[in-house]
Formats: structure tokens, C-alpha cells, sequence
């Protein structure tokens, strides 16, 4: 924990935390549970989260009027570290994405009816939810542009449409679509985000995408989805008409900074896995492999590394706690890239020190590699985050740089 941020909450939260993530989860780290079938570890999961409950740690994330602890942004962001040391550490704690960011939204912008249908089981961890923005026909990084539609009829949306990348959608209750019900609207209000549940005839989930060789079956699966004359009420609507875009911007600042901190909890725990082979494994007539120097500045890079990202995310999410995401947008672009490339570096790096294991299922390497590469892709690939904050700050010193592109498109039209 990094004491410049901590509090009395975290004081108190973190160590019982990562008690718990050690002794109850990491025992269940094994092969079979990260590679095979979700549903041989799903009953185990369940049983571990009747703990978290007992021990009054459920709903960490939840302001006070929802039960919750009322832990801030970046309070929650050091307990999101030390729930990233296992796999299973943000499920069991019902703190995993999609869902977070899912159930803020509905709390926020849900009618009364729709909270009590599904955000108060997805609260309790009854059922999980998904959420379907991402389509393979057009680029992820301009989310105005989409091709699914929800044209009203009556008191129903009739939506139409094909997704992917859908978010733990294998075994979800219900999706929050993003689809375009208002076409003649400007670009950022054109689109809507509505629920539906996935038994709803026309909703189809058509496969769950292996992502480098994992089609997985749980909460961490990324799924094909179609949508055909799906028809639900317009009371499913969450927010406005148009709204689509100003939610999905709303979700994603905090998002970020959950990744992040997720992230840097994961650097850690290959960063342990690092040291821990490196001081133990002879090489030849007692010479160790830390004693090698290629080693050693993986070692020391990965070390300044971690500690100069977990700054930097809790100052970003400090200054949303008080200032709110919008004015922290140059903030929120450099830790999405930095931290994404950081966790990157040192997963990499560990598997190197593990020599021919470091790439077989014997450590947790490998499913970290497999399931975090996407980082630097998905809330915003790496360069759409680099070019944003340099067009930012170049515009601080008199270079529009967008205006000057729109000028001379309108110039050559």
C-alpha cells in the first residue's frame, strides 16, 4: 500500500484483503481452474464469496446509500491492487468488469424498476451482467460509429445489430447495449444504452472469441453476439435518448482507473514470482541466476517501474475524487498507456527469468500474458491515448492540431 494515499479505511481493509486473497484464493491457482472448464472452479468461487460477506467485505466498491463501504476512487484503487494478486480475487469480491462499471451506471441513470429487477442481484452476486459496445465491422477506438440500431415501436426498442468483444457475456443475465436510436442527431448523440436480458428471443451469443488460444467460459470471456429483432421496453432505456457516448465517457474515467490498479497489482505479483525465481534457481556450482546483471535491471527497472505507476494512478484518481474524470482527461490518457505497457514489461520479463517454464501452464505466467495483452487495445488503444494528450498539450501551446486537420479537410472539399 502506498502510504501517501492510505487512510484509515485502507489501513484497516488492505491487509485483511490480501490475508484473505492468500490464504482462500491462491490455494485454488491451479492449472486445471485457470485452463479448463470455468464451471470445475465456479462452486469453489461461490463459497469463498459467502466468506467475503461474512467477514463484512462485500460491496467494497458501493457508495454508503447502496450498503456499501463509501470508499473513495482512490481508496478503492489500493484495495483493487491487492485483490489483482490472484485471478480470482475482483470475482470472488464482486468487483470484476464489466460488472463494476455496469452496476455504477445503473445505479446512477436506472429507473427504480430496472435497479430492482437487476442491479440489486447483480449487487449480491446472483447473477452477472455483460456489457456490448464493441463491433467488428467498424474501429473500436470511434465509438459514434456503430451499426447496431434500436428503433422504437410502440413502448419497445426492436434493436438490430452484431457485436463482439462483449464482455463476459458467457452465462450473463442481461447485456448493456450501446445502439443507435436517434441516426439524424450529431455523432456523440445519436447512440443509447439499453438493457436486455440475454433469454430475450433474437439475442444470440454466438461464440466466445479464443483470445490467443483461451475461449473462456466465465467472467473473463469475450464474446460474438448478434442481435436480431431483439424487442425490449423502452423502460430499459438507462439515462436519455442519446446518452450513449456521455455514459460510455463516464464509465470508462473510473474504469480506467480500475484496470490500472488491477494492473499494477498484477506487475506485482509477477514482480514476487520474478524475484523469488531469480534467488532460488542454481545455475551452476552454486551460482544463482540473480546474481547474473541482466537479471538484476530486470529487477531494478521492474521495481522504479511499478512504484512510478501506483503514483501516478492514485494521484489521477485523487484528483477525480475531487475534481471529477473530465478534468483529469490528460491524466486518465497517460496512466492507460504507462501502466497497461508497465504490467506488460514486467509479466514478459518474469516469464524471460523463468527460462522454457515461464512459457507452460505449470506458473501463472502464461495466463496473464494470454488474458492482459489486450491492455493496450481495448478503453483505448495505446496510440489513440498517446495522440490525445499530445494534441492536448500542444494545444496549450497554440497548435490545434485537430482544428488545423478539420480546416484543411474543409479547405479540400
Amino acid at each position: 500500500m502506498e502510504p501517501l494515499f492510505a487512510t484509515s479505511r485502507t489501513e484497516d481493509l488492505v491487509p485483511r484483503i490480501r490475508e484473505f486473497v492468500q490464504n482462500e484464493l491462491v490455494p485454488l491457482e491451479t492449472a486445471e481452474h485457470l485452463t479448463g472448464n470455468f464451471s470445475v472452479v465456479a462452486k469453489r468461487l461461490d463459497e469463498k464469496r459467502e466468506l467475503v460477506k461474512q467477514a463484512g467485505l462485500w460491496g467494497l466498491q458501493h457508495s454508503v446509500d447502496e450498503g456499501g463501504l463509501g470508499l473513495t476512487l482512490c481508496e478503492f484503487g489500493q484495495v483493487s491492487e491487492v485483490l489483482a494478486w490472484s485471478p480470482f480475487g475482483h470475482y470472488t469480491f464482486n468487483c470484476q468488469a464489466p460488472d463494476i462499471g455496469n452496476m455504477e451506471l445503473m445505479h446512477k441513470y436506472a429507473s427504480d424498476a430496472i435497479k430492482r429487477q437487476y442491479l440489486e442481484p447483480l449487487k449480491e452476486g446472483h447473477i452477472r451482467s455483460c456489457f456490448s459496445m464493441t463491433e467488428p465491422e467498424f474501429a473500436g477506438s470511434n465509438p459514434t460509429r456503430l451499426g447496431t440500431t434500436a428503433v422504437r415501436e410502440g413502448n419497445d426498442y426492436v434493436i438490430n445489430g452484431h457485436k463482439w468483444f462483449t464482455s463476459s457475456a458467457d452465462g450473463a443475465s442481461f447485456a448493456i447495449v450501446m445502439a443507435v436510436t436517434n441516426p439524424d442527431a450529431a455523432p456523440h448523440r445519436r447512440a443509447s444504452m439499453i438493457l436486455v436480458p440475454t433469454d430475450t428471443p433474437g439475442f444470440q451469443l454466438v461464440r466466445n472469441i479464443s483470445i490467443m488460444g483461451d475461449a473462456s467460459d466465465h467472467w473473463g470471456s469475450h464474446a460474438e453476439v448478434r442481435y436480431d429483432d431483439v424487442r425490449v421496453p423502452v423502460g430499459n432505456l438507462i439515462g436519455g435518448e442519446g446518452m450513449g457516448f456521455v455514459l460510455a465517457q463516464e464509465r470508462l474515467g473510473p474504469g480506467r482507473i480500475h484496470h490500472c490498479m488491477r494492473w499494477i497489482g498484477i506487475s506485482e505479483r509477477c514482480f514476487d514470482l520474478m524475484c523469488r525465481r531469480a534467488a532460488t534457481r542454481e545455475l551452476e556450482d552454486g551460482v544463482m541466476l540473480g546474481e547474473k546483471q541482466f537479471v538484476q535491471g530486470f529487477i531494478a527497472e521492474s521495481r522504479a517501474e511499478i512504484d512510478a505507476a501506483r503514483l501516478m494512478v492514485l494521484r489521477t484518481a485523487r484528483n477525480i475524487d475531487q475534481f471529477g474524470a473530465s478534468a483529469v482527461r490528460n491524466e486518465i490518457s497517460a496512466i492507460k498507456f504507462f501502466v497497461a505497457n508497465v504490467m506488460l514489461q514486467v509479466v514478459d520479463r518474469a516469464i524471460q527469468v523463468y527460462g522454457a517454464m515461464g512459457i507452460t501452464d505449470d506458473v501463472l505466467l502464461p495466463w496473464y500474458y494470454r488474458h492482459e495483452r489486450g491492455a493496450r487495445i481495448y478503453d483505448g488503444a495505446d496510440e489513440v491515448h498517446k495522440t490525445a494528450l499530445a494534441r492536448s498539450i500542444l494545444k496549450e501551446y497554440g497548435l490545434d492540431t485537430k482544428k488545423k486537420a478539420a480546416d484543411l479537410a474543409a479547405t479540400r472539399a
